[in-house]
């Protein structure tokens, strides 16, 4: 044998083993890495998927909490894991879009280190005030800004996350402004916000519908493009005359940069057909999620967009988190 047709056949012989290698993906577990801790949105809709997505692949999905740093801590520990498409992530807006313009020193760049697989879920956010407020609809509550400049207060579930910025977003729309006051989490904001403690604050519609509706606070705008099914009388932004509003709060699933074509496939695949399934998709939007469950390509050119735009937002805002 010549040694041409020696190497061809050694050649040959080694993509067919790597063919065979990739076909048989996934050959173990493959591991969920949740972001945050037990509980939250993005906890929910990871075990919400894993299931179907082990039926898919014939593989065990293991959600596994890697909380931490406003999410930073499990995006690093996936952006140092193996390319191999037995880790992915399940994490929210402000691991992707977020974090690199308030967090000094991030040890991942979600552009550069992360590949999107699929924008899993989304839901807008609720304007809503306490019930002793006077004010009924967005118009009575910006023009109560504006005679009581710095004396109302807004409540975030903590500096940076995307309840901040949604306010943030709000005073500069409006040309008004309060007193931010942050929380260790949203249901302390909805505590005292039902307790008067604080006057107001855009919140998750799926963590504050239930509160609307039983009439412990007022809801007086939704910054979704459309109105929600779970609460159909309340406006838009738009309709309640405010531009480029919409916000979403979002979880998306991801991977470690350069993960095999035939991995990102077949998760992908996954995590489509478990957000579509009738009963899943039954469930998350009883909760107040919108499925969204688009391309990677899609979810790439959406986490880029929203990259650049709560970067405007923190600048304008002059935002630090220390």
């Amino acid at each position: 044998m010549s040694i041409r047709k020696l190497l061809t056949t050694i050649l040959l012989g080694a993509s067919a083993c790597a063919f065979a290698q990739g076909s048989g993906y996934p050959e173990k577990p493959i591991t969920a890495v949740v972001t945050f801790p037990p509980g939250g949105s993005t906890d929910m809709i990871a075990r919400a998927i894993a299931p179907k997505m082990s039926e898919q692949l014939g593989q065990q999905v293991i959600v596994e909490n890697k909380a931490g740093a406003t999410g930073a801590i499990g995006a690093t520990y996936v952006k140092n894991a193996p390319a191999d498409g037995h880790t992915i992530m399940v994490a929210s807006i402000g691991v992707y879009s977020v974090n690199p313009h308030l967090q000094k020193n991030l040890a991942y760049d979600p552009s550069k280190d992360l590949e999107m697989l699929s924008i899993a879920v989304r839901a807008p956010n609720v304007l809503i005030v306490n019930s002793n407020l006077q004010v009924n609809s967005v118009s009575e509550l910006i023009a109560y800004l504006k005679k009581n400049p710095g004396k109302v207060s807004f409540g975030t579930s903590g500096a940076g996350t995307s309840d901040h910025l949604t306010t943030a977003l709000f005073w500069q729309k409006t040309g008004t402004n309060g007193i931010h006051t942050p929380y260790k989490g949203g249901a302390n904001v909805l505590t005292d916000l039902m307790a008067g403690h604080i006057d107001a604050s855009f919140q998750n519609l799926n963590v504050v519908f239930p509160h609307v509706k039983a009439g412990k606070m007022k809801a007086l705008a939704i910054t979704s493009e459309q109105r929600s099914p779970v609460l159909p009388n309340v406006p838009t932004v738009g309709e309640a005359g405010l531009k480029e509003m919409n916000v979403y709060s979002w979880q998306a699933v991801a991977a470690p940069k350069g993960i095999p074509a035939v991995a990102k496939t077949k998760l992908h695949g996954a995590i489509t057909a478990a957000l579509n399934d009738p009963k899943t998709k039954a469930q998350l939007i009883d909760k107040g999620f919108e499925v969204v469950a688009n391309t990677p390509e899609e979810a790439t050119k959406f986490q880029r967009e929203e990259l650049a735009r709560w970067k405007k937002v923190i600048e304008v805002g002059g935002i630090i988190v220390e």
